[in-house]
């Protein structure tokens, strides 16, 4: 992957930050996964997320299977950060982002592309996975980072 090229392409988009990364600099914990499967309302209701992406030693095992990560990280202000509707409302945005920042990386010669992004996934108004089904879409569908088992906010402030 032509990394210079794909830097000056990052440049012209509203990114807060980026950074390539090895994989070996992240971390790893049950403790993130325990959040997803006692608190959050996403666990078990898409591919995205627990169990459907499987265990955190998985996870692990795939993302230690790149020689780089590129983490991107975008920043929005809204009014009140308390208002849950207010700032999921900013999520499109940011997977448009996503979803260009992949296209340039493929564009670029990234053989294959493992992208990882906030929240549950919302291709579909159903996830496939409620249905025993497999997923409609998977070039699509992005795993949240969190579901990994990756603790991303100590990551995001070095």
């Amino acid at each position: 992957m032509d990394k210079e090229l794909l830097e000056a392409r990052l440049a012209e988009l509203p990114l807060y930050i980026y950074d390539f990364i090895d994989p070996r600099e992240l971390e790893f914990s049950g403790r993130i996964r325990w959040i997803c499967e006692n608190e959050c309302p996403m666990y078990g209701q898409s591919w995205a997320c627990p169990p459907g992406v499987g265990t955190v030693d998985a996870c692990r095992g795939k993302c230690m299977g790149f020689e780089n990560c590129l983490m991107i990280s975008t920043i929005v202000e809204v009014r009140d950060i308390t208002n849950i509707d207010e700032t999921l409302a900013t999520r499109p945005d940011h997977e448009t982002v996503t979803e260009q920042v992949a296209a340039m990386m493929r564009e670029h010669g990234a053989k294959e592309t493992y992208i990882l992004s906030t929240e549950a996934c919302a291709v579909c108004e159903r996830c496939a996975i409620l249905d025993g089904q497999p997923c409609r879409f998977p070039e699509r569908m992005h795993p949240c980072v969190e579901s990994q088992g990756i603790v991303i906010s100590e990551l995001a402030e070095k």
